[in-house]
């Protein structure tokens, strides 16, 4: 088989899809599937979909534009505020973007307009993530002028949290992103269908023992696609973690000393003989590198180690491990390097169909009711 490849197994992220929202459908929180980790591909959008997610955002119009090529129709939203050169294609394939600047949500309705449709626009607050956000003393402001743009439909209100930051959202944080969407509401009428609580790092907070107030969506792309939360990077319990899988060939293996040879001050009787710090051991190179994943985001098989990589190489220490040149070597991702492979031209995505049945996959093996806890 060709390598680099990235192995997907859809009946594993139609498992956790399905998990996740069977676990927050009875809390009233709908989920998102957020497609933009694997570039919008459409064989994981549709698995997404087949575990009943309400529907999908990307942060890209081309990831848009992939899926509907594939035929899919479903709700798509933009979770990234368009730039100038996006918009007519946002409004054309996206039925909603998440926005903070009133200038692009006026180019938007003027979009829609000469399209002959209308757009929703989901206002994002800022709560403490400091990326994108309007500034909540702001929000009632920019929310009468959305309702007051024409060709534009104001649907609601979102938030970031642990995205540039690691801190998960409090009980105190979603408690005022619900008093805030009740401001709106007061001062603009009832345009506040949607408050989208945050991604996969709301997820203890979504599933604990507590009110959720106005939160009723969710837009989760690591807990569905790699079973982890984002906070911790520690899985969570009764979701799939191996849904995706990186294989890379080794293409080289053999001892080598552990440290750079060091060169003497000077060369003894005419030659250059070098000075050996360490003992040698095990070492193998992979034929992949930092052109195709991030390297310090991948974890390697018992008994392999990573050493270092550069643009097209990794090295790793497999002193005690079997290796042989021509082999292949299964390595997991986090969520940085599942979305620089997915991204990455040179490595293949090879898709494990199946054919699935209600969430299942035919032919797979039983597997115990997912569980959260």
């Amino acid at each position: 088989m060709t390598t680099p490849r990235v192995e997907i197994d859809l009946g594993k992220i139609t498992q956790n899809a399905q998990c996740l929202v069977r676990r927050l459908g009875p809390r009233g929180i709908s989920v998102t599937g957020v497609t933009k980790a694997v570039c919008g591909h459409p064989d994981v959008a549709k698995a997404m979909l087949s575990g009943g997610v309400a529907d999908l955002a990307d942060s890209r119009v081309s990831n848009v534009i992939r899926m509907r090529a594939a035929g899919i129709a479903c709700p798509i939203s933009m979770i990234r505020a368009p730039v100038s050169h996006s918009i007519e294609d946002v409004v054309r394939c996206c039925d909603t973007s998440y926005n903070t600047e009133i200038d692009t949500i006026r180019k938007l309705g003027s979009a829609a307009r000469e399209q002959g449709t209308e757009h929703h626009v989901i206002l994002m607050v800022e709560m403490g993530d400091l990326r994108d956000g309007i500034m909540p003393e702001d929000l009632n402001d920019v929310a009468s002028r959305v309702v007051a743009t024409p060709g534009v439909i104001l649907k609601g209100i979102a938030a970031n949290f642990a995205c540039m930051g690691i801190t998960a959202p409090t009980v105190g944080d979603m408690a005022m992103l619900s008093r805030l969407a009740d401001q709106v509401e007061a001062k603009c009428g009832p345009h506040v269908a949607l408050v989208s609580g945050g991604s996969s790092a709301n997820l203890a907070w979504a599933l604990g023992q507590r009110v959720t107030g106005r939160i009723n969506n969710l837009r989760l792309g690591e807990a569905i696609l790699l079973g982890i939360d984002p906070v911790s990077g520690q899985p969570i319990h009764g979701l799939h973690t191996d849904a995706f899988a990186l294989f890379a060939e080794v293409i080289e293996t053999g001892l080598k000393p552990c440290s750079m040879p060091k060169r003497p001050e000077a060369p003894k009787h005419g030659t250059l003989e070098l000075i050996l710090k360490s003992d040698y051991k095990g070492r193998s190179v992979l034929a992949v590198g930092q052109q195709d994943t991030d390297a310090s985001g991948l974890t390697f098989p018992s008994g392999v180690k990573f050493i270092g990589a550069t643009s097209d190489h990794l090295v790793v220490d497999t002193s005690d491990a079997d290796m042989s040149v021509g082999s292949e070597m299964k390595i997991s991702m986090n969520y940085s390097a599942l979305m620089r492979s997915m991204s990455a031209p040179d490595v293949e995505k090879r898709v494990d169909h199946g054919l699935q049945i209600d969430g299942a996959v035919k032919g797979a093996k039983p597997q115990p009711r997912l569980r959260l806890v």
